[in-house]
Formats: C-alpha cells, sequence, structure tokens
C-alpha cells in the first residue's frame, strides 16, 4: 500500500473565502488553445505537488491524455494558499485556468459571484447518483451545480484494543453514545500523582469544537436545508456541548492536555501510537500514520459516539471539487476531462494510491476491497464509507460567506474564560445574522 504521511487537508468555508470579492465581468478568451499536434489544450490547476500526490495526479492526467486524440491536460500546480488568488486573479483578466480544484463547502457563492460556471448543461439527469448526496447538496446554487465532487473526508473514532482489553472492555464494543465515551474514557485512565501514564481520551484533539455542535444537533447551524431563515447557534444545546468540551480539560487539567497536543503535533510521536492515549477522533487518513509509526498497534475504528441513544453518530466532513472557472477557452474540453476526474476509474485509483476517501461512490466501495490494501486499510475504509451517510458538511449559505469568521473568535474567548458559553454564543448568533442581513 503507498503510504501518505499527511492526512487531507479540509479548509471550513472562513478560510477559502474570498468570495467578498464582487462577481467578476469576464471577457471572451479566444476559441481556445491548441497544441502542435491540433489537440485542445485544458490548462488544469491543482495545489497537489507533493512528492506523494503528485506522482498520483500526473499519472490521471497522463491515462485522459492517452485515452483519446483530441485534448491535451496540461497540469499546473500552485502551492495552498495561492492557488485561489491566482485563479480570482486569472478570472477577472480574462485569463483563467479551464479547470481548477476548489474548496466544496464555498462552490454556491463561487457560483453566485459568476467566478464558477453553471455545469448542468453538460450533465445528464442521472449523473449527480454517481456522488454522495450530502456532497452533490454543496456544491448547488439555485438549484444547479457549480463543482464535482473530487474527494471529502469525515471523522471516525480510533480506539486501542489491547487498553481495552486490559480494563475489561470488550474491545469489539466501542463507546456508542457520550456517557460511554465518558465512561469508557475514566476506566482508560492510568493515573500516576497528577500525571497520566495513560489517558483515556480528550475530544478536542483531531476535531475542533464545531464536529461535537453538529454531533449534538445532527444539523448545521442553519438547519437541514441549509437555510438562513433559521440560525441555530444559539441554542440550549450548543451551551450544553462548550460546557461539556470544557470539563474535560478543567478535569484533565491544562498542563496535561498541552502535553498530549505537543506530542501529537509531532506525527511520529503521537500517544495514540505508544498506547499512552486509548481513543482519538481523526480522520481515516489517520491509519496512513498508523501503519507507518506503529504498525504492530491493535487498534479499532467505529462511528462518532452518539450525543444520546437513538440521537445519530452524525460526524463532519469536508472535501474538494473540481470546477470550471468562468472565461474558460474551451468549456467543453473542461469537461470532458473532470469527467474522468470524477469518474470510478480515475478515483478508485485515488483512492487506493492514496488512501484518500473519494465522492465517487463505486469508486470508493471499490477502493475499500481493493487487495492494494491490507486488511486493516480495507476496515478502515470501509468505515470512511459507511460513516458517510452520517456525514455533514457545512458549506456556506450565500447569504453568509466566511460565517465561521463571525463564530469562532467568541467560542475562543469561551475556552479562555473571558465569556460564558451563553455570552459567546448569544454574540455569535447576534454577528451571524447581522452578516447575513447586510448579504440580503
Amino acid at each position: 500500500m503507498k503510504k501518505v504521511r499527511m492526512p487531507l487537508l479540509v479548509l471550513t468555508s472562513a478560510t477559502l473565502m474570498l468570495s467578498g470579492c464582487a462577481g467578476f465581468q469576464t471577457s471572451d478568451n479566444s476559441e481556445g488553445q491548441t497544441n502542435d499536434e491540433g489537440k485542445t489544450v485544458v490548462d488544469f490547476w491543482s495545489f497537489w505537488g507533493s512528492e506523494l500526490r503528485r506522482p498520483v495526479i500526473d499519472k490521471i492526467v497522463a491515462d485522459f491524455n492517452a485515452s483519446q486524440d483530441e485534448i491535451e491536460v496540461k497540469h499546473t500546480y500552485s502551492p495552498w494558499g495561492d492557488i485561489w488568488t491566482k485563479e480570482l486573479a486569472a478570472i477577472a483578466a480574462g485569463n483563467p485556468p479551464d479547470v481548477v480544484i476548489n474548496d466544496i463547502n464555498a462552490t454556491a457563492i463561487r457560483g453566485k459571484e459568476n467566478q464558477a460556471m453553471n455545469l448542468s448543461e453538460f450533465m445528464d439527469d442521472g449523473f449527480s447518483d454517481k456522488f454522495y448526496p450530502e456532497l452533490w447538496n454543496a456544491t448547488l446554487y439555485e438549484g444547479d451545480s457549480y463543482g464535482i465532487p473530487f474527494n471529502t473526508d469525515t471523522r471516525v473514532l480510533f480506539y486501542n484494543k489491547d487498553a481495552f482489553e486490559e480494563v475489561g472492555l470488550d474491545p469489539e464494543d466501542p463507546p456508542e453514545t457520550w456517557a460511554e465515551l465518558e465512561e469508557y474514557a475514566a476506566m482508560l485512565d492510568v493515573k500516576n500523582g497528577d500525571d497520566y501514564d495513560r489517558l483515556g481520551f480528550y475530544p478536542l484533539w483531531g476535531v475542533g469544537y464545531d464536529v461535537w455542535l453538529l454531533n449534538a444537533n445532527g444539523e448545521n447551524y442553519f438547519g437541514a436545508d441549509n437555510n438562513v431563515d433559521t440560525v441555530n447557534i444559539n441554542t440550549e444545546t450548543n451551551v450544553e456541548v462548550l460546557n461539556w468540551l470544557k470539563s474535560w480539560r478543567d478535569r484533565i487539567g491544562e498542563d496535561v492536555v498541552n502535553s498530549y497536543q505537543a506530542q501529537i503535533d509531532s506525527q511520529q510521536g503521537n500517544p495514540f501510537f505508544s498506547g499512552d492515549l486509548a481513543m482519538l477522533v481523526q480522520q481515516p487518513t489517520f491509519y496512513t500514520q498508523i501503519s507507518e509509526y506503529a504498525e504492530d498497534l491493535n487498534f479499532g475504528v467505529a462511528p462518532l459516539p452518539e450525543y444520546e441513544p437513538g440521537n445519530g453518530h452524525t460526524s463532519w466532513g469536508g472535501g474538494f471539487v473540481a470546477e470550471i472557472p468562468e472565461g474558460s477557452s474551451d468549456p467543453e474540453a473542461a469537461w470532458a476531462f473532470i469527467e474522468y476526474l470524477t469518474g470510478a476509474e480515475a478515483q478508485e485509483y485515488w483512492a487506493v494510491e492514496n488512501f484518500d476517501n473519494v465522492a465517487n461512490i463505486e469508486a470508493a466501495e471499490a477502493a475499500a476491497q481493493s487487495d492494494e490494501l491490507s486488511e486493516e486499510g480495507q476496515m478502515v475504509y470501509q468505515m470512511a464509507i459507511e460513516s458517510m451517510e452520517n456525514t455533514l458538511l457545512t458549506p456556506a449559505p450565500v447569504e453568509a460567506p466566511g460565517f465561521y469568521n463571525y463564530i469562532n473568535p467568541h467560542v475562543d474567548e469561551f475556552f479562555l474564560g473571558s465569556m460564558t458559553a451563553e455570552e459567546a454564543l448569544a454574540q455569535a448568533q447576534a454577528d451571524v445574522e447581522n452578516l447575513i442581513e447586510s448579504n440580503q
């Protein structure tokens, strides 16, 4: 199995949001660029430039180029953080790339701002069925898709089976609810004075507070329909969740939390690998680090525990889409490449080589059964697929671009102790409502 040192990086809508710019008025490009052989040239931009991912995407591009004789795709790497700024500048200049990889959670906003093309004219009625519904819905603006899902992720619970057995817990029966999670964590703790030889669990390693809010509510801040008429930030449940999260830090102690966090940040020294941490929430791609740094670790993987019995194992994910920027020199050729890029063959290859969660359902299911994955790899990938059924995205409504920027600072103040949970969420709700009003 190919080993990947870093998991899929996922941006919230706040991080990628460049849509404060007004919609661009683009000039028409020439009828298209051709190479010396008369093939239409498609300029494809991505941020996959690492020694691990660059060969995979380049192989997909090469396979597409070899599959037909009318189009030549040229892959251009642009560093993370620069690519989207350069793309917007290129759109404004009327000379954008033909295909670009972009953040899924801001796709609708880019459609509204005339930065991405409406792709509905290129696809048949059943095209959307190839992809996980939650991902597809995140690409829609006024019912039309402006980006095709490429890859995604979710969050699951990794746990140490040997530690479970040591304290009398069934290693095949991970915690189902938050109450069981607390109970199991207490049983798994091994204290040495004020220090821990083993810590059972801490909820804010691997995920942020927002994942637990989604888990408790079963929907995002704007309801099941992601409609700004509903803003569910300052709620009793969310107050309870924030206080629950803070109670873990208060019980364990800030010094212990910081010490473990430093080890987690080192990757190779992650305390989960050594058995000093019994449970950890992470992306399924975390398995690639286990296989590299702790190949003998006896671990299991499970859905995120339910807030309450019957509440659902809701998780969170993000991902990326392939878009045709407004002003592409040849949208039809660009679409032909996107169809290949998001098709089952290319998606399965990406999934297996990178151990990455892909958006194409057929490809994901095939990857989970691939002989190129180890038995443990198949187990983790299958859990990722099952978790996708309960995974929510947090796409930014077009009336609330960058809404996380209006929530995070207040929640930070709560964790720092300068605001109560009620105060933080009340201010966040007011700020987001003001943001929505200003964009309506």
